[in-house]
């Protein structure tokens, strides 16, 4: 390798991986079990699996459809849908928590109707977390399937139609099986994306403990009062991204195979 691009490639390798090896150099490893055993630490996790699970539940729900328009439909505008549903992948998410409370809080366009009707309210709740983490995670699903979509090889479904199956039985006994893999994976990423989330998370749900207070948002609030319980929850949050990696590296990384 020409040395004008082997250094800078070094200079990169260092810059990504060194604060990655400060947070294992400084890791409190003797503590560990005793921090990660503590009920505030423990709560956050537990609130975090759920949410980011309930999040990625709903994404699939109402991500794989959405998925299967884009990739198939022709009506005119499809692109420009595209494009607003792919914005939550490069909006800030402050700036998609604030957008979330104008549309659903008390005072929101649809949130002033459901607390009117039902007197449902998303601010600052657990369901408020999961409405956040869903708005930041289901584009990574949604574009991961409808690539999939495209690609799929659609002999198989016409050959289905030609023998009399109709349109859903197709779509649930075809085509959603020919794009499993790319379903899984986006999930995994959407979960993944959804237990990270942060700025969203704390704009619209706010961080109180037990009901919305999230791992990021408690290694947040530990820097200040417990920076030993930070480093802790930083870790785990570390281990789920390299299994997610280790999980997806076949279809996500060139040159994954062993």
């Amino acid at each position: 390798m020409p040395w004008p691009l082997g250094v800078p490639a070094l200079v990169a390798v260092l810059f990504l991986l060194l604060p990655l090896v400060g947070l294992l150099v400084r890791a409190p490893w003797r503590g560990l079990p005793r921090l990660l055993a503590d009920e505030s630490v423990a709560q956050a996790l537990r609130l975090s699996l759920v949410c980011a699970s309930s999040a990625t539940g709903l994404s699939v729900v109402l991500g794989v459809p959405l998925a299967w328009v884009l990739a198939r439909s022709r009506v005119p505008g499809t692109s420009l849908l595209r494009a607003l549903v792919t914005l939550p992948l490069v909006l800030p998410p402050v700036v998609g928590g604030v957008a979330l409370l104008l549309a659903f809080g008390r005072a929101g366009v649809v949130g002033r109707l459901l607390d009117d009707w039902t007197g449902v309210t998303l601010p600052f709740t657990t369901a408020g977390v999961v409405v956040a983490e869903t708005f930041v995670a289901m584009p990574f699903l949604v574009v991961t399937v409808e690539g999939a979509f495209r690609a799929a090889d659609r002999g198989f479904e016409e050959a289905a139609a030609t023998l009399g199956a109709s349109r859903l039985t197709v779509f649930r006994r075809v085509t959603l099986p020919l794009v499993a893999p790319s379903l899984v994976a986006g999930a995994v990423l959407a979960w993944a994306r959804a237990l990270g989330e942060f700025g969203a998370t704390i704009t619209f749900a706010g961080a109180f403990p037990g009901r919305t207070q999230t791992t990021p948002l408690a290694v947040y609030l530990a820097l200040e009062t417990d920076p030993s319980a930070a480093i802790a929850l930083s870790l785990v949050l570390l281990v789920v991204s390299v299994a997610v990696l280790a999980l997806l590296r076949d279809r996500w990384l060139p040159g994954g195979h062993a």
